[in-house]
Order: structure tokens, then C-alpha cells, then sequence
């Protein structure tokens, strides 16, 4: 079983969270991003650099991930393709996307990026909270606890 994380806009605090969880289990953790991302030094965590670009990195998770191994994003459509090829998906505030739910995820997500195409200010999300840090660190737990034993 593995970890990824793509990287790029992943909270620092969820970063913590996940660098952490691997040294500790031994879970393979991967970062996955188009810029440099300082790491721990770990033999358990490492970066993957792809180039800049549009979907680089997403594009370089969906080509390897595999079904039952845990990706961190809140990218919504990457998270479909994921869902789609047996990932468990958790977004950085804990949210785990699934088959019975991304279809509608997706559908709000289109819409709303309709309405911010025709001038409507939708706003943005909320600044990332103490409560969204809990909310991803128990959940996340709760998903490692369930990865066969490394260490």
C-alpha cells in the first residue's frame, strides 16, 4: 500500500500530518508536485518532480496509482479518475471522496466554475482550520490503521 500526496497545494500542517504517519507505520509516501518540496529526510517519504504544466501532476498520479493505495487532493476531478481506479481519495480536510459521492462533487464543482466564468463572484473556500486539521488527521488515521502493517 502506498501514500500520495499531490503536493502542490497540500496544506503544510496535512503535509506534518502525513510526514509523520509514514515514518511512523513505514508507508511508502509519495509527494507529487511540479516545484521543489522540502522533505524530512525519510527512507519512507520522497518527492516526485514533474514538469510545470497544466495536470503534470495529476496526470503523473493517475498514471501510478493503484487501486487500494490512499491519495491526498482536493482536486475534485482528479479525484473521479482516482475513485474510478480503486483509490481511496481524502481530501486535505478530511473528506473522503467516493464512488457514491464524486459524481455529485463534480457536478457542483462544473457548476460553480460556470458561474466564476460568467463573472458571478462565488468566492473562495475558507481559509484551512484548526477543525479541517483534526477533521483529516482522524480520518486519515482511520484509513492508515486499515493499511497492512510495514514496520
Amino acid at each position: 500500500m502506498k501514500i500520495w500526496v499531490d503536493a502542490d497545494a497540500c496544506p503544510v500542517a496535512v503535509k506534518e500530518i502525513i510526514f509523520r504517519a509514514a515514518d511512523r507505520t513505514g508507508i511508502e509516501t509519495t509527494l507529487v508536485a511540479n516545484q521543489y518540496i522540502r522533505t524530512p529526510p525519510s527512507k519512507f517519504i520522497k518527492l516526485l518532480q514533474v514538469p510545470r504544466g497544466f495536470d503534470e501532476a495529476d496526470d503523473e498520479i493517475v498514471r501510478r496509482v493503484e487501486a487500494g493505495n490512499l491519495v491526498i487532493t482536493s482536486d475534485i476531478p482528479l479525484a473521479a479518475q482516482l475513485v474510478d481506479k480503486g483509490a481511496q481519495v481524502l481530501s486535505p480536510r478530511g473528506e473522503m471522496f467516493t464512488a457514491e459521492n464524486i459524481k455529485a462533487l463534480h457536478t457542483m464543482r462544473d457548476f460553480m466554475d460556470t458561474m466564476r466564468a460568467s463573472g458571478i463572484d462565488t468566492g473562495g473556500p475558507p481559509a484551512y482550520s484548526q477543525a479541517d486539521r483534526k477533521t483529516f488527521a482522524s480520518q486519515f488515521d482511520r484509513i492508515i490503521a486499515k493499511f497492512p502493517k510495514v514496520v
